[in-house]
């Protein structure tokens, strides 16, 4: 169900590498894997994706795209997984990433940290706090990606066992059915 959503939604990959704008890395958008929903390729995805949701970076659409290419899974994926850190997330799991990493070294997580885009807050708020935060995105982003692939791996076991059971049941009727009765 979800994967003929997710195609419904998806841009076919041959009107992809007609935009002008990626003709340079064409070459390495031709791996089916990059495009196609198989239990691998999505389950990479849902590593890729949470993994880089929670690293204090710019550019994690750019990097987790970079890491599907490398790891050949979903593309399409990969990248909007990224968006569960989106502007309205992003402070709430990077203070508890923060948090974390301060827990496992020992410090005290500092209370009152107040987010500023300017060179002042960088050289002594985000100097002060980058270890732990870094630590923490790590712990979380590797937790969280475990915890996708494995999710992915489990869910589409079940769903497979649960159609193959469907298909055996349809075959039991339908060879009952055809018996002739006494």
């Amino acid at each position: 169900m979800a994967k003929k959503l997710f195609k419904k939604w998806t841009p076919h990959p041959a009107k992809l590498l007609e935009k002008p704008g990626l003709a340079r890395i064409a070459h390495w958008l031709q791996e089916p894997n990059l495009w196609h929903l198989n239990r691998s390729s999505v389950a990479k995805a849902f590593f890729i994706g949470p993994f880089w949701a929670a690293m204090p970076i710019p550019w994690q659409m750019v990097v987790a795209a970079i890491s599907a290419i490398s790891l050949k899974a979903n593309l399409m994926l990969s990248i909007l997984l990224v968006w569960i850190s989106n502007p309205i997330t992003m402070g709430p799991i990077w203070y508890f990433n923060y948090w974390l990493g301060s827990t496992l070294l020992g410090e005290a997580a500092k209370e009152n940290l107040a987010f500023e885009m300017s060179w002042s807050w960088i050289s002594h708020t985000f100097v002060a706090i980058w270890q732990p935060l870094m630590l923490g995105s790590l712990v979380v982003g590797v937790s969280a990606g475990i915890f996708g692939y494995l999710l992915v791996q489990l869910v589409w076991q079940i769903q497979v066992r649960l159609s193959w059971r469907s298909r055996q049941r349809q075959r039991v009727e339908q060879t009952e059915y055809k018996k002739p009765r006494n």
